[in-house]
């Protein structure tokens, strides 16, 4: 006999798992199992397995129409959770927990999880105003940077064409300017330092001596610099001679050496309009690429030294100054031509990028934004210079190619 039989109800007359006949008269019929302790042998339980009685009784099934069983109920199954039809899986409490909250869910009397029933409407929550638009920033004040420029741009072109002397006391004057800003950030920042007074006085022999000399008349200037920096270093204790005489030289080189070839640009017959050509094309990639690298720049040229450059600014400096190079060769130069004019323009761009990133460099190593604050929207003179510097040296030696010392 197979499980199945069990689900079906016994024939009349017949006790089977449901227990005795009511009235306990009936004679068990023929074949059938007595009830009794025979019932219990354990023959009987090796030969008769007991049913698995499913937990869950079905609500009209024909276990409730034939026996009248329509729910299990008594202290056997009050422990035991209730399955629900509408929602199988989830246990029903009884009634001692109706009305209240049962593991995160409120029960009402109809045995029905809260969330069932229509719940009130919550009132929406304010939401907060979206973001204004930012306005993108060029990041300084343009006005003060445009009225420092301007006002720059007449000082030095007023002594330029005017008087030549004059404008080399201009030159001698940023690379002390811009000497004392470098010392003083390198001993702020480094504890580095470098004697300023024979800088200073060096620096602005070696303009004089460039443009008096020339070439030869830099390099020996340089070399005296160099010297006056070793010796008035001994005069103070000996800890940190070598890091302090090493910034000093380089101090030396990087800002009045450089600048002495703007002096010697200046002693040709058109010595004004070459210096004019040279500030022209490194203020016109300068401002190429801020202008192309501020409304398009999206790639980052190098973001380890300098996140605000990008490759974009760095093709408008290109093209801008490219551009600029061929009008002024052709136009203010003897001799210049136009194509000659695009290889300048090229080469400014080059270098005058390479320096602006040389002192970021130097910037991110001592940790400041700026070299100074002489300038309003611009920093310090160094942060004027840092294009000009190594600048000055690929234009002198591109206009003595091109159309000679003169």
């Amino acid at each position: 006999m197979n499980d199945s039989s069990w689900g079906a109800p016994p024939s009349a007359g017949q006790a089977g798992y449901w227990g005795p006949a009511v009235g306990g008269s009936a004679q068990p019929a023929p074949g059938a199992v007595p009830a009794g302790p025979a019932y219990d042998a354990p023959e009987a339980q090796q030969t008769r397995p007991m049913p698995i009685v499913p937990d869950v009784p079905a609500y009209g099934g024909d276990q409730d129409d034939d026996r009248g069983a329509a729910r299990l109920s008594g202290p056997l199954f009050q422990s035991e959770p209730f399955q629900s039809e509408s929602f199988p899986g989830e246990a029903l409490p009884d009634d001692r927990f109706r009305n209240e909250t049962f593991q995160n869910e409120t029960f009402q009397t109809g045995g029905l999880p809260a969330e069932t029933q229509d719940p009130e409407p919550m009132p929406d929550a304010p939401q907060p105003p979206p973001p204004a638009p930012q306005k993108k920033s060029a990041g300084r004040d343009l006005s003060a940077a445009i009225g420092v420029g301007v006002g720059l741009g007449v000082v030095i072109i007023a002594s330029l064409f005017i008087v030549k002397a004059v404008f080399i006391g201009v030159i001698a004057v940023a690379v002390v300017v811009g000497l004392w800003e470098l010392t003083s950030r390198l001993q702020e920042r480094k504890d580095i330092k470098a004697p300023l007074v024979p800088l200073a006085v060096g620096g602005a022999a070696m303009v004089v001596a460039g443009y008096v000399r020339g070439a030869e008349g830099a390099w020996v200037a340089m070399a005296l610099t160099a010297l006056a920096v070793l010796v008035w270093r001994m005069t103070e204790p000996p800890e940190g001679y070598l890091r302090d005489v090493t910034a000093g030289v380089f101090a030396a080189f990087y800002v009045p050496f450089l600048a002495t070839f703007v002096a010697m640009m200046l002693t040709a017959d058109d010595g004004p309009w070459r210096v004019l050509t040279f500030l022209l094309l490194t203020v016109v990639s300068d401002t190429g690429a801020y202008a192309v690298g501020w409304r398009f720049g999206k790639n980052r040229l190098a973001p380890r030294i300098s996140p605000g450059k990008t490759r974009e600014g760095l093709l408008g400096a290109v093209l801008f100054a490219m551009v600029a190079g061929a009008l002024c060769m052709h136009f203010l130069i003897d001799d210049g031509a136009w194509w000659q004019g695009l290889l300048l323009g090229l080469a400014v761009a080059a270098s005058a990028t390479l320096g602006d990133l040389g002192e970021s460099m130097i910037k991110r190593d001592l940790g400041i934004k700026d070299m100074g604050t002489l300038l309003p929207g611009h920093g310090g003179i160094m942060d004027r210079l840092d294009s000009l510097l190594p600048t000055a040296p690929v234009v002198w030696l591109l206009m003595v190619v091109f159309v000679g010392g003169g």
